[in-house]
């Protein structure tokens, strides 16, 4: 079967979308996502996303992690499976969609590249050791680090998302050190198995955890870079909860192609 796919990338974290509101995929295996998602054999992508219809909303965002198995929220695939209901015409310059964490609301400028997103609230933050986690639509923890564009962020993010405590679950792992008026961080992604060039659950994850950490409250704004770019994020915290949430950044069309898939 021919199906057509976009390829889009926030911040270098990159995905592959696919228009099923005619519900041409009525259902796609791991295994074809993997391939799909693999750099040497498919398109190449840390994840793939299907738009469809959902009654009440503007669309239904469903995520695949690059392993093939359906993900927890992704906050940079949603900025840019936003861009891709713009450049459908599902949506103009707001939206709101559904996730597999529950409703999302976002904006999109003009140009339709510069994406921002109403994540979750987030009412609890645990430590383990000195490293913070929870959860920001995916579990994250979130760790303080020097030295970390050398860092072996493949390595040490392996052994803390297969440990004994994460490893049934998973976790993504986020390290993270002091720049500017922001921060520098390197992700571990679990589902991809490997660093990525951004994650979008990832840095939120990081400022309300950074805010936690250095005992802020109030409005707050927090600029992260990643390796693949700049990101913002943006958020209330009256010292008890993180409420009115927002990843902010870019989103582009890389391009778009037809791809025959075995089904």
């Amino acid at each position: 079967m021919q199906i057509n796919f976009y390829k889009y990338q926030g911040a270098g974290n990159d995905f592959i979308l696919i228009d099923n509101r005619l519900s041409v995929l009525k259902g796609i295996d791991k295994e074809s996502v993997a391939q799909l998602c693999d750099r040497r054999f498919g398109i190449g992508g840390d994840g793939l996303m299907l738009l469809e219809d959902e009654p009440g909303y503007d669309f239904r965002m469903i995520y695949y992690n690059a392993d093939g198995n359906e993900g927890s929220m992704c906050g940079n695939g949603g900025r840019c499976i936003v861009a891709f209901a713009k450049h459908l015409g599902v949506i103009d310059d707001a939206t709101k969609f559904l996730a597999t964490d529950g409703l999302h609301h976002a904006k999109i400028s003009e140009a339709g590249d510069w994406v921002s997103l109403q994540m979750i609230d987030v009412t609890r933050i645990d430590q383990d050791g000195e490293a913070y986690v929870l959860n920001t639509g995916s579990p994250h923890y979130v760790k303080l680090a020097s030295d970390l564009e050398v860092k072996d962020v493949y390595n040490e993010g392996y052994a803390i998302r297969n440990n004994a405590t994460y490893k049934q679950e998973g976790i993504n792992v986020n390290f993270v050190q002091k720049e500017g008026e922001g921060y520098f961080v390197r992700t571990f992604e679990r589902g991809v198995e490997n660093e990525t060039y951004a994650c979008g659950t990832g840095v939120t994850a990081v400022a309300l955890a950074m805010a936690k950490h250095n005992h802020q409250s109030g409005i707050i704004s927090t600029p992260v870079r990643v390796l693949g770019g700049n990101l913002n994020i943006r958020f209330d915290y009256d010292g008890e909860k993180f409420s009115n949430i927002f990843l902010e950044g870019p989103a582009e069309l890389v391009f778009k192609g037809v791809i025959n898939l075995n089904s």
